[in-house]
């Protein structure tokens, strides 16, 4: 997650503090990064990831067999038919409306999106497996909520930040990162909230928004530049092959259960902040 947050200073000239939203299929977060190894967590998806949410849903509305999505993950094909769709023809709203944080969550959007696939499998006498003429609107439905929950949530987020000045009033940077950040519905969301925030908002090319190496030995270059966790002395390290596989293992079950910096989202639950209504002339 570090790493993710650090990629855009390889390709920007980003100087601290700005705020990292990371929206990916494993991952979904906000974060205000002050230092190469400092980071304070305002929020988290309280259970799966946005692209993990899309991905079911094309799944569930058998988007692979749907002549013009045949090749595309599912993320994508969301997106694609999303276009021809209606985004205002089904009644959802986005989730967590009452709750004054930051936190995400998009479990309950997917069970009203099989609830409403169901619905239509019925009402068109077809079984599951078989596209919907509604497909299109179902897309263009999940595609506008999930880009209406991320948008208030970082809202509050940025107006928090501002509050307690932790970034700039004007010309803060909001870095999106992840592969639902390159969702072009997504990102033109993003875009209408750092215009009416006075902020920047940057993302990564997408060849470094997924999981990648050339990442990692930046967030190791940028450690080293800054002196951050850096062992100088290994003469007395021992590297042994036979304890590689356990140990990828562990680091993995390790670091799905480690936090990224300080959790302040209670700090950010507590200050209840108001998130004005925006115009999501799309």
């Amino acid at each position: 997650m570090e790493a993710h947050a650090l990629t855009i200073t390889l390709t920007n000239k980003v100087e601290f503090p700005f705020f990292v939203l990371l929206i990916s299929g494993g991952h979904c977060l906000l974060a205000l990064v002050q230092g190469v190894s400092d980071f304070l967590l305002l929020g988290k998806s309280l259970d799966i990831a946005p692209g993990d949410m899309l991905d079911k849903v094309a799944r569930r509305l058998s988007l692979i067999k749907h002549p013009e999505c045949s090749i595309m993950s599912g993320g994508k094909a969301i997106e694609h038919l999303a276009k021809q769709g209606n985004r205002f023809h089904f009644d959802t709203t986005p989730p967590l409306q009452c709750a004054k944080n930051c936190d995400f969550s998009f479990t309950g959007l997917q069970h009203l999106l099989n609830k409403i696939i169901i619905q239509k499998e019925k009402e068109e006498g077809i079984e599951q497996g078989q596209i919907l003429s509604s497909a299109a609107d179902i897309a263009a439905a999940v595609q506008h909520i999930t880009a209406c929950h991320i948008v208030k949530r970082t809202h509050r987020a940025i107006l928090f930040c501002k509050q307690r000045n932790l970034l700039p009033q004007n010309n803060a940077v909001l870095v999106a990162s992840g592969g639902v950040a390159s969702n072009f519905y997504i990102h033109g969301a993003l875009e209408i909230l750092t215009n009416a925030t006075q902020c920047t908002l940057l993302c990564p090319p997408p060849r470094l928004c997924t999981d990648n190496g050339i990442m990692i030995a930046w967030n190791g270059i940028e450690r080293l530049r800054a002196g951050v966790g850096i062992l100088h002395d290994i003469e007395d390290i021992r590297y042994e092959s036979k304890y590689v596989v356990p140990f990828m293992l562990f680091m993995q079950v390790t670091l799905l259960r480690c936090p990224l910096g300080v959790d302040i989202s209670k700090e950010v639950e507590e200050a209840a902040i108001k998130v004005p209504r925006l115009k999501m002339n799309l």
